[in-house]
């Protein structure tokens, strides 16, 4: 009996341990949850895998907005505004029950109190002495003006002048030499429908905001009464992008962003731009006089409708009909009458009322021009001298 269980021992551990061995590499793969290659835990973190071409342009684009981030946001400053206002104070103003009532006074007697009002805008600086663009309506009737940088430095700006018209401001601030980097400007003449269109600013107080869109149109006129035609882009631009640029894929300042049309009062992709030579044009000008000074000639201009083409026997729409002639004019010193229809002004056919009031802007106050109106049928050469517009 002893000496069986001397001989089966052994034989007894070998099956143990086998059976050991199959049951851990049965159990191996759930406990390790499977092979490591068809784990759906674990994640391949290895970004090494070759780009297809299309992702190559597509990075190479990323790229280079970002350049053109790095390479313009130190020159686009931030403009905090503020003033003091008068505000007549109800006296049952905060009353609940006054209020539930009657809603909120609007007027009416009682004690007058300063109200400290705020705003923001964007603006660009020209140059390292410390000049900065923005609009007029940024800086408007405003008592403290304070420019900031990307780098969170501050300077308090004054107003060199202004132009409402045009909606352009300069400022200037007193910077160390050599902390200044001045933006580079573009021929907005050369600026086309799908150019690239990048907007940098303070949209809603969040500073230097990056948005992309394109050029979706160019000489955009008749948009207010400024005679100005814009261009216009989709790159979302709201309050607080005022007075920031508009740049082309280089970096370079196409435009200053001025307005936007929407219903919602929020960015719905019409945005639209002074061109940059218009700016840079009105921004010399205070520079070196304080004040912008402008050619009139003293008329209310409309387009040629259909109504205007049958009752007056024109050929087509081509012109500007005047509908208007203020008294003591260039325009009534020269004889123009209501219903005439400029067609040529200083040898250039005249298409539209815009290109008119474009021709007139760029004149010179006092000297003579050249123009071909139609009136009763007939063509008359006559000229017509502008005179400085009154304030």
């Amino acid at each position: 009996m002893s000496m069986i269980d001397k001989k089966t021992n052994p034989l007894r551990y070998l099956a143990i341990a086998f059976s050991f061995l199959l049951l851990g590499t049965f159990l191996s793969p759930i406990l390790t949850c499977g092979n490591s290659s068809e784990n759906p835990l674990q994640l391949k973190a290895d970004g090494s895998d070759k780009l297809s071409p299309a992702q190559t342009q597509a990075v190479a684009l990323e790229d280079a907005f970002q350049e053109v981030f790095d390479k313009v946001s130190p020159s686009v400053v931030s403009i905090a505004t503020e003033r003091t206002v008068n505000v007549q104070q109800h006296p049952f103003s905060g009353d609940p029950y006054f209020d539930h009532f009657f809603g909120r006074p609007g007027g009416g007697s009682g004690r007058v109190m300063k109200q400290k009002q705020t705003g923001l805008g964007s603006g660009i600086v020209l140059n390292e002495d410390g000049y900065i663009m923005t609009n007029h309506h940024v800086i408007k009737d405003m008592d403290k003006l304070t420019v900031k940088f990307k780098n969170q430095k501050t300077f308090e700006a004054k107003v060199i002048g202004s132009d409402e018209t045009m909606d352009i401001a300069l400022l200037k601030i007193d910077a160390p030499k050599g902390t200044l980097r001045p933006i580079v400007l573009a021929d907005s003449n050369k600026v086309k429908v799908g150019n690239w269109a990048i907007a940098i600013g303070a949209p809603l107080g969040f500073e230097h905001s990056f948005t992309v869109g394109v050029v979706s149109a160019v000489q955009r006129g008749g948009i207010d009464s400024s005679g100005l035609s814009y261009i216009q882009t989709d790159a979302a631009i709201n309050q607080g992008n005022s007075g920031g640029p508009l740049l082309n894929i280089r970096g370079e300042v196409i435009g200053i962003n001025r307005m936007i049309a929407s219903q919602s009062g929020g960015s719905v992709g019409i945005g639209f731009t002074i061109p940059i030579n218009e700016a840079r044009r009105v921004a010399e000008e205070i520079k070196t006089n304080g004040k912008v000074t402008r050619p009139w000639i003293g008329v209310g201009l409309d387009a040629v409708n259909e109504e205007d083409i049958e009752q007056l026997k024109l050929k087509d729409n081509k012109g500007a009909i005047v509908r208007q002639i203020m008294k003591g004019s260039p325009a009534d010193k020269a004889g123009l009458k209501l219903f005439d229809v400029i067609i040529e002004m200083g040898g250039k056919e005249i298409q539209t009322p815009e290109e008119l009031i474009g021709f007139v802007r760029s004149s010179k106050i006092g000297k003579r021009i050249e123009i071909k109106i139609i009136r009763n049928k007939n063509e008359i050469l006559t000229s017509i001298t502008p005179e400085q517009k009154p304030n």
